[in-house]
């Protein structure tokens, strides 16, 4: 039970801060010696998340359903109908090739540790040039209301990255979106409407391989009230500040892994 309760907090703070849960819900468990959690019972906890990224963006999501349909339904068209559309588009790389390389995740993937912590810290330095180069490169910046189907996609294109864990769904799109001239408040917001088609999709995939116990229900809410704190956080944190701490993070956790690794 105390485990389900630490892998949820990790979840509910990993999936919308771009530090990769996925990665540290295979090497906090390694770095304390416990038992290596299945995937399936990782997805449960981003369902949780998931929950939490549908309960504070309700109002968009159901504004760019409504707006999908009233173009379906009247020819009404509409900014709403626009991003549904662009989600969508920029859902379908990274969810075809999860479901194309599942057993590759489970089996390769999740079992380096060398290489998820590589990946960590790859992408954390990334992060940091990235969100620097764009600050510098783009004095106007594209705002959540005028991405561009291109944009979209491109994005789309690398959550695919995100199969491998340490790379970070969140932290890949993110940096992205800045690289393409996102401001940081429009490539954390699509970012984080862009995870629920993705993770909706891998619980769906996952849900007939877990096993529906105390602790894993425990673990769902855990990470559901963490998400919901963790938006809220993050949200906030970058109206003054950028992403270099998340980078930085990354990067030194990391290193205390691969040292155990090779040295311990």
């Amino acid at each position: 039970m105390i485990k389900s309760i630490i892998l949820g907090i990790i979840q509910g703070i990993g999936e919308f801060l771009p530090i990769s849960s996925s990665a540290h819900l295979i090497l906090v468990p390694y770095l304390l010696g416990w038992e290596q959690s299945s995937l399936a019972f990782d997805v449960a906890l981003h369902f949780g998340t998931l929950l939490a990224v549908l309960a504070i963006f309700f109002k968009d999501w159901w504004s760019l359903f409504t707006g999908a349909i009233d173009k379906i339904t009247k020819g009404k068209d509409s900014f709403n109908n626009k991003m549904f559309w662009y989600l969508v588009v920029a859902t379908i790389p990274g969810a075809l090739l999860g479901f194309l390389l599942d057993d590759v995740i489970e089996n390769i993937f999740r079992q380096k540790i060398w290489l998820i912590s590589t990946a960590l810290a790859v992408m954390g330095i990334l992060i940091y040039l990235g969100d620097r180069w764009a600050d510098k490169h783009y004095k106007i910046e594209t705002d959540y209301q005028h991405i561009t189907l291109k944009q979209a996609l491109i994005i789309g294109l690398s959550q695919a990255l995100a199969i491998i864990p340490g790379f970070s769904r969140s932290g890949t799109t993110i940096l992205t979106a800045r690289l393409m001239g996102l401001s940081k408040s429009a490539a954390t917001k699509f970012t984080f409407l862009l995870s629920v088609p993705i993770i909706a999709g891998a619980t769906i995939l996952e849900i007939g391989n877990l096993a529906f116990t105390l602790e894993t229900f425990v673990g769902i809410v855990v990470a559901f009230i963490v998400g919901i704190l963790s938006i809220k956080f993050l949200l906030n944190y970058i109206k003054k500040h950028d992403f270099s701490i998340f980078a930085i993070y990354r990067v030194v956790f990391a290193i205390i892994i691969l040292i155990k690794y090779f040295c311990f």
